[in-house]
């Protein structure tokens, strides 16, 4: 059997259902809609999560806690892995997105102090613990903060 000799079984492959076309057709003056009714028409049907005029159940449900939204969400790594730059690199959120230590943007990177690090670098970045900028900077590095 070669690619150019394949083919599908007797009745996978169906058109699409073509409505409205005439009697012939089988689907023709209501188009399967029915004969009257709200979604009989053109517009008809109700919006998402509309339950007949019952309380929805978005309504229903008890609403708890609160969302800031002035949040600030940071892309949080650890000392250990800034080990894969050479020494003397300053280490930006660009470098960082580039090497793929971060996957993407969010408001700012944040360094935490877990592991240890072998290599004087620059680093500058949003926020560091008070554990990460002493690490860093015993290795001989400097910690800015942007």
């Amino acid at each position: 059997m070669k690619l150019h000799e394949l083919k599908s079984p007797v009745g996978s492959r169906k058109g699409r259902k073509r409505v409205g076309r005439g009697p012939g057709s089988g689907w023709g003056t209501t188009a399967g809609r029915g004969d009257n009714g709200q979604n009989s028409r053109s517009g008809g049907g109700t919006r998402p999560g509309f339950e007949g005029g019952q309380m929805p159940l978005i309504r229903r449900i008890p609403k708890r806690g609160f969302k800031n939204p002035f949040t600030k969400h940071y892309n949080v790594i650890n000392l250990n892995r800034l080990n894969i730059f050479e020494e003397g690199t300053e280490v930006t959120e660009d470098l960082l997105l580039e090497k793929q230590v971060i996957s993407k943007r969010l408001d700012g990177v944040k360094v935490l102090g877990n592991g240890a690090i072998e290599k004087a670098l620059t680093v500058k970045v949003s926020k560091f613990s008070k554990s990460a900028s002493e690490k860093i900077e015993a290795a001989g590095g400097k910690a800015e903060v942007l």
